[in-house]
């Protein structure tokens, strides 16, 4: 979706887009106090290069949903975006659209899905990285939840998307050691030797079906 800017061209937002202008309907922000929040909070699910978080602003207030201001801390100049009211409105707006199909980056996963051009050690070796970081970014997610919330007002929000992403790093910490517990008994990445893979593909399908059945 697009709209006029004030130049007369049209300009494309994407769900960036939104994020930032979500963020602006918080609080006021500087380029680079939106980039650390982005850090902080949305990276989580939504992580996108520092370049475009700063060039994001500028295109909000040329399509006259933020406005920006100067102001000075100390000697240094900043300049202060803020969401307008054609910004909340096109906020609400963009609340009421179907969401777009959920993605994951994972490039951890791409060097499992082409491991038999390598060794078993390599795989062994990112599948170890895999669960490190996954516990990393667990107690991160313990230590956000235990500490004094940022916006107590939204608290209630932070709460439900910190239970998901707590789901999604026990998935992957789970599924990273039992990897690499099978992954022992492979002759190789490209023979897994005696390794059952049919069976572990039919109970994945039996797993799936059930689930869908307990969520009709």
């Amino acid at each position: 979706m697009g709209s006029m800017s004030r130049c007369g061209m049209v300009s494309r937002r994407t769900t960036t887009s939104y994020a930032i202008l979500g963020l602006l309907g918080v609080r006021d922000w500087t380029s680079y106090e939106l980039a650390k929040q982005v850090q902080r909070s949305l990276n989580w699910f939504w992580p996108r290069a520092e370049r475009k978080l700063y060039d994001e602003p500028r295109r909000l207030v040329a399509d006259g949903l933020a406005t920006a201001r100067q102001e000075a801390t100390g000697k240094r100049p900043r300049t202060v975006y803020a969401i307008t009211d054609s910004g909340r409105e096109e906020m609400r707006r963009w609340l009421g659209e179907p969401p777009e199909r959920r993605s994951v980056e994972f490039p951890a996963m791409l060097k499992v899905f082409f491991a038999d051009a390598g060794s078993t050690g390599q795989l062994s070796a990112t599948l170890d990285t895999i669960a490190d970081e996954a516990s990393d970014r667990l107690a991160a997610l313990a230590d956000m939840a235990a500490a004094p919330p940022v916006f107590p007002r939204r608290a209630h929000l932070s709460a439900l998307g910190l239970r998901l992403q707590l789901e999604q790093e026990l998935a992957v910490l789970r599924w990273a050691r039992w990897a690499r517990t099978q992954v022992v008994e492979w002759t190789g990445p490209s023979e897994p030797g005696a390794w059952d893979h049919e069976a572990v593909l039919a109970g994945l399908a039996a797993e799936a079906r059930a689930a869908i059945r307990r969520s009709a």
